[in-house]
């Protein structure tokens, strides 16, 4: 119910400010599954830790397998020249 004392601005300032801290609790709903979602990760390394697998490596497979197979297998190109150039391979 709008007070008659109220000018047509306050109204929308009200909404706005609603909408604006529904936005800001969805951010920090968010924020604090994230949180969670990262703990559970570092829960699952260290499990794949104590069960003796290298999480170091783990991890760079994780970020191999998100990219396209093209862009690793020219990296792993690169990389074998410049070892090769450098006398490591």
């Amino acid at each position: 119910m709008i007070d008659e004392n109220e000018t047509p601005g306050d109204a929308s300032y009200r909404v706005t400010a609603d909408e604006l801290r529904q936005f800001i609790e969805r951010f920090e709903r968010l924020e604090m599954e994230k949180k969670d979602i990262a703990d559970q990760q570092k829960e699952v390394m260290a499990e794949a830790k104590s069960r003796g697998y290298d999480t170091k490596v783990m991890r760079k497979v994780i970020a191999l397998r998100k990219r396209e197979p093209d862009d690793i297998a020219e990296e792993e190109a690169v990389l074998e020249m410049y070892k090769s150039a450098l006398g490591m391979g």
